[in-house]
């Protein structure tokens, strides 16, 4: 019982380990995994053997894989990409294949064995890109869209050679005819479950859903899953080839987001088990040896897949400096080359000494894509006149909408939220610009006389073109920590005097974004939650005038700005300049208060009340008389339109 439990906890809690650390340092797990392998496999501490058990159970891992590939297979998203999928797309994977191919026949090696490394190097990280794409907000520039095309025709590529690789190792006198029959098979297989797997697979998950257990809903996902790769493999194909039929098949039904939940325990978990076993390859005496090799192997391989992108995106897309942009961040190796590689390990067409180079130099190099893709605009401009044109004609083209405009609204992002806010802005006669980066969006809010730009408001030049100095209010309508901070870092640093105002999911990062400047956080899940609440009573037969004070009630308690001060209806008809305000002002170096007192200002007599100091990490509502001023303080005031004039030139005079 001990001999056989001990693998399987070394491997969970080594794995439970790593992925701890990966986390932490926002490094992609798949590496830790690799690391893991390495580390307890055969070759090192050997905790575990590399036995054909363990490989078996590890290739369920690539099965779920592939079923998870199939299931965001989109006929409609080919058709829409399908210049960059197909054009861009396949002269990549072929080319690499041909180049890789002739230096393996230079190197003297077969060609079998050049063309099954070939298809393991011409693979790149969707798991990678797609994630920095991501936490950048750079999927939807054009540069963003070329990688995610080109990573989609790869992984579509993943399926004929999956065919391939493996019908390679047969004799070469008969290869010809084991390669056919492997076409003709699969050609078979796919023409019939595509062609009437469609309509039964339809109608069994209505019968299955209709049950309303989900045990039943996830053991149905299992046996589709495990069924055809079965199905696939008994007609001498792999089992990776009809998990993704399998995946393609329910992508097309309204089951897809439930399936796509249900699986991915099991794939994580099994993925995670098949890298492990990918890292147990690898001989660290052996790295150690030919150390030297994989240097060159991982510069050759990082160098010539940017050159070899950069100008086929050129050649199709015809602007440089996106094709630069492109080449950098799919230089690495992938996910699908491990799969391939083990295939061909399996097949005994690349191993030794060759196996051990191409394993250690495709780590190396997903080790370097984050940084890579990083800096990936560095380097870029250094190499391309156009990257700078781009960005200078973009910066141009913003501050011709915000020139003419001062004391207006900057929104970052224009999607529903940002849309919302715009209308409200209007409605009040306020201007605003707005930057987004999906262009489809943007070219509808330009037609219809929007004032929205193309632009990427984490960057420092793109909101000053759009007027941060001249801008009232900022606010960031869109849930992204990491860009909502680098626009507070660049605010901060700017106009420190500008109030911020984040969108967020919940109030996990309210305090990270509100000592970074925020001057307030909105937090979607409690604005959700008072709403809720305030339904709920009103249908539970609660007066309205009670479940609107309790709306206001929690607001004041949540923001800043609404504490003390409930609005009633006698208010709203007030007239607009008998209504108080909010007005944010910057002591500066040269104001005379300076180190003195907040009561020395004496607003109290301009009937002002200061709402609270923002200074930076330090966040104080309704601020004692005795706190002292510091250049740099930003005092939110509450009063009437003239009053907080005279309070204004008061604080910023000099002769006081």
């Amino acid at each position: 019982m001990d001999n056989s439990l001990s693998p399987v906890l070394i491997l969970l809690a080594s794995a439970v380990m790593v992925v701890v650390i990966c986390r932490i340092l926002r490094l992609p797990v798949m590496l830790g995994y690799l690391a893991v392998g390495i580390l307890i496999g055969p070759h090192a501490f050997g905790w575990i053997p590399d036995a054909p058990s363990t490989r078996h159970l590890a290739e369920f891992g690539v099965v779920f894989l592939m079923f998870s590939i199939g299931l965001e297979f989109s006929l409609t998203r080919l058709k829409a990409m399908k210049r960059t999928v197909f054009g861009l797309g396949s002269a990549q994977v072929l080319v690499s294949i041909l180049l890789v191919m002739s230096a393996a026949w230079a190197y003297g090696l077969d060609w079998r064995a050049g063309l099954a490394l070939g298809g393991v190097l011409a693979m790149s990280s969707t798991a990678i890109v797609s994630k920095m794409l991501v936490e950048r907000a750079e999927i939807n520039l054009p540069y963003g869209q070329q990688m995610m095309g080109v990573l989609l025709f790869q992984d579509l590529a993943v399926v004929p050679l999956l065919i391939i690789i493996p019908a390679l190792a047969s004799d070469q006198g008969n290869l010809s005819a084991t390669l056919g029959l492997a076409m003709l098979k699969a050609a078979v297989v796919l023409l019939i479950l595509l062609v009437f797997g469609q309509r039964i697979m339809r109608r069994w998950f209505h019968i299955v859903a209709s049950q309303k257990s989900s045990e039943l809903f996830s053991l149905n996902v299992l046996f589709i899953t495990l069924g055809l790769a079965y199905l696939t493999e008994s007609a001498g194909l792999s089992l990776a080839l009809g998990a993704f039929v399998a995946g393609m098949l329910i992508s097309e039904t309204e089951y897809r987001y439930q399936v796509e939940e249900d699986i991915k325990p099991f794939r994580d978990v099994l993925l995670g088990l098949f890298f492990v076993t990918i890292g147990m390859k690898l001989n660290l005496a052996d790295v150690a040896a030919d150390f030297g090799w994989i240097l060159i192997a991982l510069a050759a391989l990082i160098l010539l897949k940017i050159l070899l992108l950069a100008l086929l995106a050129r050649a199709f897309e015809g602007n440089m400096g996106v094709a630069w942009r492109s080449g950098i961040g799919l230089a690495q190796a992938g996910e699908f080359g491990f799969v391939l590689l083990t295939l061909a390990d399996e097949a005994n067409l690349i191993h030794g000494e060759m196996l051990q180079i191409t394993l250690a130099a495709m780590l190396l190099s997903m080790l370097t894509a984050p940084f890579l893709i990083q800096y990936g605009e560095a380097i870029s401009r250094r190499f391309s006149s156009d990257e700078w044109t781009n960005r200078a004609l973009q910066m141009h083209q913003i501050a011709i909408k915000s020139m003419a405009t001062t004391r207006h609204v900057i929104l970052c992002g224009y999607g529903r939220s940002g849309q919302k806010l715009a209308s409200i802005l209007e409605d009040e006669k306020l201007n605003f610009i707005a930057l987004d980066l999906d262009s489809h969006r943007v070219r509808e809010a330009s037609a219809a006389r929007k004032s929205v730009v193309y632009g990427d408001a984490g960057k420092r030049e793109v909101l000053i073109a759009a007027g941060l100095m001249r801008a009232k209010v900022l606010v960031i309508t869109y849930k992204d920590k990491h860009s909502a901070l680098s626009i507070l870092r660049h605010v901060k640093e700017l106009r420190p005097d500008l109030p911020v105002v984040v969108r967020a999911n919940d109030d996990s990062n309210v305090e990270i974004l509100k000592n970074a400047g925020a001057a307030e956080v909105v937090a979607e899940v409690l604005e959700g939650s008072v709403m809720l609440a305030s339904h709920a009573l009103l249908m539970a037969g609660v007066p309205l005038n009670r479940v609107v004070h309790h709306v206001q009630t929690n607001r004041a308690r949540r923001y800043t700005m609404f504490s003390g001060y409930l609005p009633s209806q006698d208010d709203i008809r007030i007239s607009d300049d008998m209504q108080p305000r909010f007005l944010n002002t910057l002591i500066k170096e040269d104001s005379p208060f300076v180190g003195r007192r907040l009561g020395e200002v004496e607003l109290d007599t301009l009937n002002i009340e200061v709402k609270a100091v923002r200074r930076y990490n330090v966040h104080g509502a309704q601020p004692s008389e005795d706190m002292i001023l510091q250049a740099g303080d930003v005092l939110v005031l509450l009063g009437l339109p003239d009053e907080l004039e005279v309070a204004e030139k008061r604080l910023h005079q000099t002769d006081a």
